[in-house]
Order: C-alpha cells, then sequence, then structure tokens
C-alpha cells in the first residue's frame, strides 16, 4: 500500500511531468523513426570523452582526466572518414555553467550528418523533419500544423538591418554581437512559421566552411524566437581547421578556461580526409518546449 502522507516531493514532481516525459518519449520515437525510414544509421560515441572541441564560449565538464562531452561532433566526423556516410545520435551533452530559462549543465541533443550534402540540404531536411514530426504529434501538441506550412530564410546581415539597425561587422567589433542578436533580433524570428537565420559573418564560423564573400554556410533554426538547431557545411580542410582550433584556444587562455589535450585522433581523421558533408546539432529539450508550449527547460527535464 502507498502512503500518501510520507510522499517525496521528488515523486510528487516526477507525477506531474508525468504527460510531458512521455510526450519526449513519443517524439525521440518519431525522430528514429524518421532518420531510419530515411537511410540513416543510429551510432552511439562515447559519453565521457579524452578531448572536446575548444570551442571559444562553451566549456565541457571534468571527469576526472577526462571531459562530459558537450556535443558528439569530433566522434562523429571520424565516423564520416572511416565511410559511415548518413549518421544520427541522441544522447546526453554537458556544458559547465549554463544554467537558465533555456539552458542546463545536461540537456539531449539530436546529431546528425550526411555526406555529399551542404547547409541548404540539410534546411530542407529539417524542415520536412519538423513537419513530421508536427504530423505526429499533433494530437498532443499545442502549435497548429499551420506553423509548418511553409518557412522563410533570413541572411544574419539582413536581420542586423532589420532589427538591430547595426551591422553585424561592428557588432563584432564592439564585442556586442551576441547581445544584440539575443535582445533585438532573436525574438522577432520564426514567430509565425519556421525561420532559418543563414549566412553568418566568417568570424562566427566556428567549424563550418566560408564563402567567398566573408560569410559562412551556417545557419540556425528559429521557433517563436528560440535557437533551437544550428548547422553547418562542415569545415573539411586540415590546415584551415588546425587554424581555427589555435584561435579558439587563444580566446580561451584568455577568458580563464580551461585548457584541453589536443584532439589528436579527430585531426589524424580530417588529415586522412573528411568528406564533402553538411550537419546539424538540434536541442530535444527545447523543441518540446516548443511544442508543449513550456516556458522553462527544467519543466521537460526529469
Amino acid at each position: 500500500m502507498l502512503n500518501e502522507s510520507k510522499k517525496p516531493k521528488n515523486i510528487s514532481l516526477l507525477e506531474s511531468k508525468k504527460p510531458l516525459l512521455i510526450f519526449k518519449s513519443r517524439l525521440i520515437f518519431f525522430i528514429r523513426q524518421y532518420f531510419i525510414d530515411k537511410g540513416f544509421i543510429e551510432v552511439f560515441t562515447p559519453i565521457l570523452i579524452d578531448a572536446p572541441a575548444p570551442e571559444e564560449y562553451i566549456e565541457a565538464p571534468s571527469c576526472g582526466k577526462q571531459f562530459l562531452r558537450t556535443s558528439p561532433e569530433l566522434e562523429m566526423k571520424q565516423m564520416l572518414a572511416a565511410g559511415y556516410d548518413k549518421i544520427f545520435q541522441i544522447g546526453s551533452c554537458f556544458r559547465e555553467g549554463e544554467k537558465g530559462r533555456l539552458h542546463n549543465p545536461e540537456f539531449f541533443m539530436l546529431e546528425w550528418y550526411e555526406v555529399n550534402s551542404d547547409y541548404n540540404d540539410i534546411m530542407i531536411f529539417s524542415f520536412e523533419l519538423l513537419q513530421y514530426l508536427s504530423d505526429k504529434l499533433k494530437e498532443d501538441s499545442k502549435i497548429s500544423s499551420d506553423f509548418f506550412a511553409s518557412y522563410a530564410e533570413l541572411k544574419v546581415k539582413d536581420a542586423f538591418a532589420q532589427f538591430a539597425n547595426i551591422t553585424p561587422e561592428k557588432a563584432l567589433e564592439n564585442s556586442s554581437f551576441e547581445e544584440v542578436l539575443l535582445d533585438n533580433i532573436e525574438p522577432n524570428l520564426g514567430n509565425n512559421h519556421p525561420l532559418f537565420l543563414k549566412d553568418y559573418p566568417a568570424k562566427c564560423a566556428a567549424f563550418s566552411k566560408l564563402k567567398s564573400n566573408n560569410e559562412c554556410e551556417r545557419w540556425e533554426l528559429y521557433l517563436k524566437g528560440i535557437e533551437i538547431a544550428n548547422a553547418y557545411t562542415e569545415l573539411i580542410d586540415p590546415i584551415v581547421q588546425r587554424e581555427r582550433f589555435a584561435e579558439f584556444i587563444k580566446t580561451r587562455d584568455k577568458t580563464g578556461y580551461k585548457k584541453y589535450p589536443k584532439a589528436k585522433d579527430f585531426l589524424k581523421a580530417i588529415d586522412y580526409g573528411i568528406p564533402q558533408s553538411a550537419g546539424c546539432a538540434l536541442g530535444i529539450d527545447r523543441l518540446i518546449m516548443f511544442f508543449t508550449g513550456e516556458e522553462q527547460i527544467k519543466k521537460v527535464l526529469y
């Protein structure tokens, strides 16, 4: 017999979250179904890794002499070099110090890569994935399927001109790019249909391929003002990749971030040859927030 007078708070909390956690289970089931139907294979790379990517403003939690992954990116790209041409992964990722309405130190990520694809191909694929999920989840979703009748593309430079009256270059120059993007631009994006903010300045390339006009082949997906996904035509030039790593390490050193070991296995893979490909990382917890109308990421977590 259950003793209701002794029910712990954690049990009550889990009871209250049951509909959301069931929704999460169904969403992940349909994501898997979609990718498998498209010829992808699901892969499982380590959560505990030796060398995270030295991203400028993302910190991997230490775990002994190793680290909890912030993303499976480097490990999945090694699989591309080994001949896996359509791969996806769903699992926990970790980022130290990230806590807020849309952030949690542990979160659930969908990440996928496809050979012989670019950021425009993966944009269409992502939109069709959203349409598929909307249809499958329509009975429990608070978002009408009409929201996914179409999508829009907006270049970063045009978004800054329209909503912030400043150029991205000027914002980068005075170190206000992220602030302007967050405060002035993001609330206006994707309120009536999915919006892909694309062609970031070269200085925001991260691990994406550069275009010939000082922009990079990168987009971020917005749904009702929330950034849901980040995608690239992948950088596969080993020389440029090393140059970017060196730049990012300099920035990390200046800001007092941890020193990581060199990502030797990834660098060997890119020297060997990673094929032309595109990849995308999508925050599953934020996607659940979008479909269910929850305002806080903690509401959709265990």
